[in-house]
């Protein structure tokens, strides 16, 4: 996952910021007015002092009010996030993504090699990180690949629907050098969906960010089949 400064994460910190420069400030206007109460009649305030006072109160209420407008901003950027994903349902995707769920003894993903490999294998990793499958891939050359795996672990089990699994790909050339590869997820959107500030799309029965989306194409329909006219 991208480590990035999430937009609730932002908020969180715009909040904790507002609430310190409103305790500041408040904390300031009692000092200022504590100041003005009690000075020496025969010796005020400074005016030049006095002014400089005033400029960092309005500093600090301009601070108040940008920290507000960001809030505001960032509440919009999230429900525009949800918008923009919207539109990716029903449309066919690709991405690039290795975690699946099984469903109904199956697992499905698409694997793609840079080039001819000599030799490729997969390996099925579960949520902790163990391989629990490996073997040869079913293909070894060039190009996208499809992969399903029926749930059976190396050590003669069967794992139960509705666990997450992942899917790793080791691929060599004749030369023994690493061949180039990616595991891809291929389906349609279902479904969007917010978390932590960041639009996720599902597709069959992965759930991926936007950002892993690398292909969209609208929806296949069958032809049509022509209408003969009849006498």
């Amino acid at each position: 996952m991208v480590d990035a400064v999430s937009a609730n994460t932002a908020t969180g910190k715009i909040n904790t910021g507002s609430s310190m420069l409103a305790s500041n400030f408040e904390t300031f206007l009692s000092l200022l007015t504590a100041q003005l109460k009690n000075q020496d009649p025969l010796s005020p305030v400074d005016s030049n002092e006095f002014t400089a006072q005033l400029t960092q109160m309005a500093g600090v209420e301009q601070q108040l009010l940008t920290n507000t407008l960001l809030n505001s901003l960032l509440q919009a950027q999230q429900g525009d996030g949800l918008t923009g994903a919207a539109q990716y349902i029903g449309k066919d995707a690709t991405a690039v993504w290795s975690s699946t769920r099984i469903e109904d003894g199956e697992a499905t993903w698409s694997y793609e090699l840079a080039g001819n490999a000599t030799s490729a294998s997969l390996e099925v990793l579960d949520s902790a990180g163990k391989v629990v499958w490996s073997g040869d891939a079913p293909e070894k050359t060039n190009g996208m690949h499809d992969f399903t795996w029926n749930g059976q672990t190396n050590g003669g089990g069967k794992v139960d629907d509705g666990g997450v699994y992942t899917l790793r790909v080791t691929a060599k050339d004749g030369a023994g050098a690493k061949v180039d590869s990616q595991v891809l997820i291929n389906g349609r959107v279902t479904g969007v969906e917010m978390y932590d500030g960041q639009a996720f799309v599902t597709i069959g029965n992965a759930i991926m960010p936007v950002s892993s989306l690398i292909a969209l194409e609208e929806q296949k329909t069958a032809a049509t089949p022509p209408v003969t006219p009849t006498a």
